[in-house]
């Protein structure tokens, strides 16, 4: 099989599944949705209730973004069926051909994998937390290489997302970072990355060049909307400030900026140093507090048990979840799926998609 007959096979297999999500999309109902949702707002009274208001605009926003996504698929279809019809007289036109397959290809697969997303938690925006294991400077850069990995993929997926906190490490990569993520189904995504991350390499901190295994951590909490009813005891919280510190010296403060709460009846942390002022860093913890008690308040519900005791089994120290090697071969392996690449260096730069897409199949089929 020649590269035109594997593009136009590609191309045919495309189709075929834009034609499968199609079933599903109901772009009739979502139209209807937002008709009757902008009704609303046209009440006199509609802001009066501002968290309610909110909502609704928030809904009409998510929906008016699905069908233009869904109309953007349809452009890119005929875009390519076009860039077909014309390749074999503009060879210029037929080197395009595979790039806008990849980007069709890209698009057509966070719509299946949307399908798998329909938890309570899957469409709002994520706190995520990425924490390096025992063994100082070898897990902390291990910490920094996922931080990387992960803003890559974030930027990808066209993610909003602000570094709440990063903790550098004494010598090398971080000891903690804190993001906040926005974006369609973010936590929903994220909530495949759950658990305990193995980096088997040669260390370049070992000047005898030997190999290590290296651990850290991945935790990823709903963000708790405005409108959450988490109620917050002051005299549960022990506040503290201290000088904010970036890697490299940035967001270096002469005042106590940075803010750490400890919330005292369940032993839970929540920092924020990005800001400059203090009331702002205090406000973002708290905001972390909130997401990460929603959180807990849900699964403590003896009706979501079933359903979240999977995430919990997972942020368990030793259950890891997937294994990246660099030497004596390379290969990322995910131990629940067993979904593989020899392609590490593409997974590092934020290439994702593929192993949460396999984990989420794999959720879904364990709960039907």
């Amino acid at each position: 099989m020649d590269i035109s007959e594997q593009l136009t096979e590609h191309f045919e297999d495309l189709k075929n599944k834009i034609d499968e999500v199609a079933s599903y999309i109901d772009l009739e109902r979502k139209t209807e949705r937002i008709k009757e949702l902008r009704d609303k707002t046209m009440i006199p009274d509609f802001w009066q209730d501002n968290l309610k208001a909110q909502t609704i605009t928030k809904e009409i926003a998510d929906l008016e973004f699905e069908i233009e996504r869904w109309h953007k698929i349809l452009e890119m279809r005929d875009d390519a069926e076009l860039h077909f019809l014309i390749s074999e007289e503009d060879p210029a036109v037929a080197a395009e051909i595979p790039h806008i397959l990849n980007k069709l290809e890209d698009a057509v697969t966070s719509l299946e994998t949307e399908k798998l997303l329909s938890g309570e938690f899957d469409r709002k925006d994520a706190i995520f937390i990425i924490h390096p294991g025992a063994g100082g400077t070898e897990s902390q850069d291990w910490a920094n290489m996922l931080f990387r990995m992960y803003t890559r993929w974030f930027e990808k997926k066209g993610f909003e997302y602000t570094v709440l906190n990063y903790q550098p490490g004494d010598e090398a990569g971080i000891k903690e970072a804190v993001i906040e993520v926005k974006g369609s189904y973010a936590y929903g995504y994220l909530s495949a990355e759950i658990g305990v991350h193995r980096l088997v390499r040669i260390s370049p901190f070992d000047s005898n060049a030997r190999r290590h295994t290296s651990f850290a951590s991945v935790f990823v909490y709903p963000e708790a909307d405005d409108d959450v009813d988490i109620e917050i005891n002051p005299k549960d919280l022990r506040i503290d400030t201290y000088r904010a510190s970036g890697a490299g010296g940035q967001h270096v403060n002469k005042t106590d900026s940075a803010v750490r709460i400890t919330h005292i009846p369940t032993g839970i942390v929540s920092t924020c140093q990005n800001e400059r002022s203090q009331h702002k860093n205090k406000e973002m913890a708290m905001k972390i507090l909130k997401s990460r008690l929603y959180q807990l308040k849900k699964e403590e519900e003896e009706s979501k048990k079933a359903d979240l005791e999977k995430d919990k089994m997972d942020i368990g120290w030793g259950s890891q979840i997937r294994s990246y090697v660099f030497q004596p071969y390379t290969m990322v392996k995910d131990n629940r799926t067993k979904h593989e690449t020899g392609n590490i260096q593409a997974v590092m730069d934020g290439d994702l998609d593929g192993f949460i897409k396999a984990y989420l199949t794999y959720s879904h089929s364990q709960q039907s």
